[in-house]
C-alpha cells in the first residue's frame, strides 16, 4: 500500500485546549527497567510501554547480504503475532504455512518456540481453524496473540479464541504436565499444555475474524480481551451477553471475574489488549473496547473504576467513529491511547488522549489532559521515552508529541501501511511498514534519520529487543539481528 508524500501534510498542525496541571509523571520508565535482559510480553513489561534501555542494539543491518545477521528461522507465509523473548527461548505466532509436522497439516494457528542463541525449532503448538471460518477465524492469520512468559509457562490466546497455558519445555522433558493431558501431538517437539481455557464455551464469546489478545497477569491473574464482536452481517452481535474483558486464575485456569460494559454496543470487533499498572495507589487493569471507549478495573475485583469515549460526540460509525485496536499504555498517572478501525476499512481519522486515569466514573470529559486530532486510524501502542510520545498510524505516519501537551515535534512518512508499533530502544526509534522496510531515527524532538533498511517482506510486527539483539518477524521469517562482536 503506496501513497504520496503529499497526503496528510495537515499533520504537522494541531490546536490545544487550555491546561492547568498534568499528573504525576514517573521519571523512572517501568518498561524494561534493567535494560538488556528478557522480553516476556507485549510491551516487555505490563505498563506495555515500547521503551528499553538495552545497549548495543544494531542501527543497520543487511538480511540478503547476512550483514549483522545472527540467525534466521523459516515462518509460516503470515505472520501477524509479535516475537516474546524468555526463558532462552523466542515464542512467535504465525501460521501453518511452513509445515514442520506432515501430521498437522492444513491451515491451523501457530505458536512456534526457537531456541534464543541460535534460533533452533524446539517445539510449536498448532491449533485447526474454527468450523464457522472467516466470521470467527480468518483463513491464514495464524496466531496474532503475543504470548506472555512467566518462569517456565508462557500464555496466550490461539485462533480458536483459548486462553492456553503452556510448559515452556514442551516434551522436551518426557512430562505431560496437566490438569489437561489430552494433547493429540506429544513428540519432542510438540507443546505441553497444562490447563485449556475456551472463551467460546465458558464465557459464550463470539470472535469477529480473529481472536488475538494478548495476555497480561497481575499476582494470580491473567487478563484478556474476549474478542466478542459482530456476526457475518457486520450488524447482529450474536452473543451480547459475553464479556469484552475476562480475569482467568492463571494457576487453575478457571474464571477469576468478567465485565460486560459494552454488551450490543460492539461496532465491529474487540482486538485491543489490556494493560497492567499501579495508578494513583491502585493496581488498574486499563484496555480498549469495541464501543470506542477505554475503560479501567481494579486487578483483584474486577470492580469498574473508570471510562472514557475516545470519538467525538458528533462521530459516525464507521466514518468518523472508531473503536478501539491499540493497546493502552499507562505512564504513570496517565494512560495514553489511540482509536482506529479494522484496516479492512482504509484510512480515516483517528485520535490520541492522555487520560488521567486517577479519576472515577464517565471521565470523558473530567480526565482529558489533552488531545490531538492530526493522527489517522492507528492499530498501534504508543512508545513513550523522557517526554516525547512517538505513535504510528496505519497510514504510515510516525508523531512526536510532547507528553505534557500533546505538541507535535516532528512527524515521518514511512511511504506504507504500518500494522505495528514503533520502539524506543537505547535512545533509537525503530519501526516497520508493510513494505517490509525498517526505519531507524534519532530519539528527541528534531527528526533525524539514522538509517533505513528492507527485510525481504512485509513487517506487521514490532521489533522486539532483548539480550543485545532485536528480534524482528517478517511476513514469513524470523530474525536475529545483532552487531558483530
Amino acid at each position: 500500500m503506496r501513497k504520496s508524500k503529499s497526503i496528510l501534510l495537515w499533520t504537522l498542525g494541531i490546536a490545544l485546549p487550555a491546561m492547568l496541571w498534568f499528573p504525576r509523571i514517573q521519571s523512572v520508565f517501568a518498561s524494561d527497567p534493567e535494560g538488556g535482559g528478557d522480553w516476556p510480553m507485549w510491551g516487555g513489561t505490563p505498563d506495555r510501554n515500547m521503551v528499553s534501555k538495552m545497549k548495543g542494539a544494531p542501527a543497520k543491518w543487511d538480511v540478503a547480504k547476512k550483514v549483522n545477521v545472527k540467525w534466521m528461522a523459516a515462518l509460516g507465509s503470515q505472520t501477524y503475532g509479535n516475537p516474546v523473548v524468555a526463558g532462552g527461548l523466542v515464542l512467535v505466532g504465525t501460521n501453518n504455512e511452513a509445515i514442520r509436522d506432515p501430521k498437522q497439516a492444513g491451515d491451523r494457528g501457530v505458536l512456534m518456540a526457537f531456541r534464543e542463541t541460535d534460533g533452533e525449532f524446539m517445539w510449536q503448538h498448532t491449533s485447526e481453524k474454527l468450523a464457522a471460518g472467516r466470521v470467527n477465524d480468518w483463513p491464514y492469520q495464524g496466531v496474532c496473540s503475543s504470548p506472555l512468559i512467566e518462569g517456565d509457562k508462557a500464555y496466550f490466546v490461539t485462533n480458536r479464541c483459548e486462553v492456553v497455558c503452556l510448559d515452556m519445555k514442551g516434551f522436551r522433558d518426557g512430562k505431560n504436565d496437566g490438569p489437561f493431558t489430552d494433547e493429540k501431538f506429544k513428540s519432542e517437539k510438540d507443546a505441553d499444555v497444562i490447563w485449556k481455557f475456551d472463551m467460546m464455551e465458558e464465557v459464550g464469546s463470539q470472535p469477529h475474524n480473529m481472536a488475538n489478545s494478548s495476555p497480561v497477569s497481575f499476582g494470580d491473574l491473567i487478563y484478556v480481551s474476549t474478542s466478542n464482536g459482530q456476526d457475518e452481517s457486520h450488524v447482529n452481535v450474536p452473543s451480547p451477553r459475553a464479556p469484552a474483558i475476562i480475569a482467568i486464575n492463571k494457576k487453575t485456569g478457571k474464571l477469576a471475574w468478567e465485565d460486560n460494559s459494552v454488551g450490543e454496543k460492539i461496532l465491529h470487533g474487540q482486538w485491543s489488549s489490556p494493560a497492567v499498572g499501579k495508578i494513583g495507589g491502585v493496581d488498574q487493569v486499563v484496555i480498549g473496547q469495541g464501543d470506542g471507549w477505554v475503560r479501567s478495573y481494579e486487578a483483584l475485583s474486577g470492580k469498574k473504576l473508570w471510562e472514557f469515549d475516545l470519538n467525538p460526540k458528533d462521530s459516525v460509525w464507521p466514518k468518523t467513529r472508531n473503536e478501539v485496536i491499540a493497546t493502552p499504555v499507562i505512564h504513570g498517572d496517565v494512560v495514553i491511547i489511540a482509536n482506529g478501525q479494522d484496516p479492512e476499512h482504509g484510512e480515516g481519522i483517528g485520535h490520541l488522549y492522555a487520560i488521567d486515569a486517577t479519576k472515577r466514573g464517565d471521565i470523558t470529559q473530567t480526565g482529558r489532559l489533552w488531545h490531538y486530532d492530526k493522527i489517522r486510524r492507528t492499530v498501534s501502542t504508543a512508545a513513550i521515552a523522557d517526554g516525547l510520545i512517538y505513535y504510528p498510524d496505519f497510514s504510515g505516519f510516525l508523531h512526536c508529541v510532547d507528553l505534557k501537551t500533546g505538541k507535535p515535534y516532528w512527524v515521518h512518512d514511512m511511504l506504507a501501511a504500518v500494522w505495528g508499533s514503533a520502539i524506543v530502544v537505547d535512545g533509537k526509534v525503530y519501526l516497520g511498514d508493510e513494505d517490509g522496510d525498517i526505519v531507524v531515527l534519532q530519539a528527541g524532538k528534531e527528526k533525524k534519520l539514522l538509517a533505513e533498511m528492507n527485510m525481504g517482506s512485509s513487517v506487521y510486527a514490532t521489533p522486539v529487543p532483548a539480550h543485545g539483539a532485536l528480534i524482528i518477524a517478517n511476513r514469513n521469517q524470523l530474525y536475529s539481528l545483532a552487531e558483530k562482536k
